[in-house]
């Protein structure tokens, strides 16, 4: 029986693709709050016997973690052979460690509070910094996917000239890969954070690279400060209007906006999380892993 894919949360442009490629069905579900703000699910295709792909961004994921689990729960108890779990972007992975004396380690928790309700995730390039596997913390099988590939192709496709720019150490990652596929130059810089807001990043050397467009590379664009920081200095520094590319477009606030006025030429995001920004297709690499787990 071919999988049922069942987008939750807007995620129909994710879902439709990788039925395609899947040969699989995509089925709906509602969702609704109910007056007092309680959750209510119901599948309106049958999923018994069937092997449940669940797709779910968890950008914003309080407002999504109980339907979510309650989805999950609702599949199996009408029947479904299998529930597995697509989340092209994977909320609560930066708070990896207890940083000050009462906090709590939210990326295990969220990992220990989901893993009991699903058979499998898949994501697309989760922030990991200390936790250096998902394994680490989610008790199911979890493949991460990277979305490097796609970027570097939309680079090679759309960008004349480019020098790959990471804003921080913990980008490395994310831009080295992007730039060797893409075959281009990248320079990493430094940045000291004092909160989510107040953000310093070093004043990059740029006189090799003036005749070259900069392309901005990073895994999450939130606050977007980071960005908009360097943006300065590549502008202060005479060089064309940043290129901004992030994999998942969270743009807590006014983010997209205030990137915009700081100065970015354009910005792009993979379609991680739907946004107006999304260019770059991550469906086919999220297949390829679902096509794996689905046979194992």
């Amino acid at each position: 029986m071919r999988p049922l894919l069942v987008p939750l949360f807007s995620s129909e442009r994710i879902a439709d693709p990788l039925a395609e490629t899947l040969r699989g069905e995509v089925g709906t579900i509602h969702i609704r709050r109910f007056p007092d703000g309680e959750s209510y699910v119901r599948y309106e295709t049958s999923v018994e016997a069937r092997d449940v792909v669940l797709i779910c961004a968890l950008d914003r994921p309080d407002d999504k973690f109980l339907p979510l689990i309650f989805a999950a729960a609702a599949a199996r108890e009408n029947g479904a052979k299998t529930v597995g779990l697509v989340a092209p972007y994977l909320a609560y992975m930066r708070q990896d460690q207890r940083f000050q004396a009462g906090e709590g380690v939210t990326a295990k928790h969220f990992a220990a509070a989901l893993s009991p309700w699903i058979d499998w995730i898949v994501t697309i390039d989760p922030h990991l910094h200390r936790i250096t596997s998902l394994s680490d913390v989610y008790s199911v099988p979890a493949f991460v996917a990277h979305a490097a590939p796609v970027v570097s192709a939309w680079i090679k496709e759309h960008v004349k000239n480019p020098v790959l720019v990471g804003p921080d150490s913990e980008s490395e990652q994310w831009v080295s890969e992007t730039a060797k596929t893409a075959d281009a130059p990248f320079l990493v810089l430094e940045k000291t954070r004092r909160g989510d807001r107040d953000v310093e990043v070093s004043v990059p050397n740029v006189e090799q690279w003036r005749s070259h467009t900069p392309v901005l590379v990073d895994d999450i664009i939130s606050t977007a400060r980071t960005m908009i920081e360097t943006v300065g200095h590549l502008r202060a520094a005479g060089m064309a209007p940043p290129i901004c590319i992030g994999v998942h477009a969270v743009f807590a606030g006014n983010a997209f906006d205030d990137l915009i006025a700081a100065g970015a030429g354009q910005i792009v995001t993979t379609n991680t999380i739907a946004h107006e920004s999304n260019a770059p297709d991550v469906s086919p690499l999220l297949a390829e892993s679902v096509r794996f787990l689905l046979k194992a």
